[in-house]
């Protein structure tokens, strides 16, 4: 099964963007797939509903940090890296889908409320949207790492 594949089973079965991201990779990054749900739980909806940053980016940053960032104070190099490969990634899902904000990709849909949840339920913006940013996330990231 491809991580993509994995990615969308992981979402569809409850799993947030982040969680669905992050899991995807655990066996390359010697990551137990417990641990990254928990790591990345916090991240789903723009970090915890407050709409921010897409879920599945900052899952795709934190697998790109897993792999290549900085685990000593002097590696810059590892940072350098880690930094600008965070960059290419916002980059290009900012190319295509016009934005790295989970608001913004919900076209202001209010996740934060039961009426802005409802409507997010009803149009199928899970399935629409979000399921969508998820596959690209993991695309990205196969590409990219």
């Amino acid at each position: 099964m491809s991580k993509t594949d994995i990615a969308i089973q992981k979402f569809a079965s409850g799993c947030n963007c982040a969680q669905s991201v992050l899991s995807s990779f655990g066996n390359d990054l010697n990551l137990n797939e417990n641990t990254a749900l928990k790591i990345a739980c916090g991240f789903g909806a723009g970090m915890g509903r407050m709409q921010e940053v897409c879920g599945a980016v900052s899952g795709g940053i934190m697998v790109i940090g897993m792999k290549y960032g900085q685990a000593r104070a002097d590696d810059r190099e590892a940072k350098e890296k880690t930094y600008a490969m965070t960059r290419e990634l916002m980059e290009r899902f900012e190319r295509k889908h016009g934005s790295c904000r989970c608001k913004a990709l919900l076209k202001g849909c209010e996740l934060l409320t039961e009426d802005g949840q409802k409507e997010f339920k009803d149009n199928g913006l899970h399935d629409k949207v979000c399921k969508e940013c998820v596959k690209s996330v993991v695309e990205i990231l196969e590409k990219l790492v």
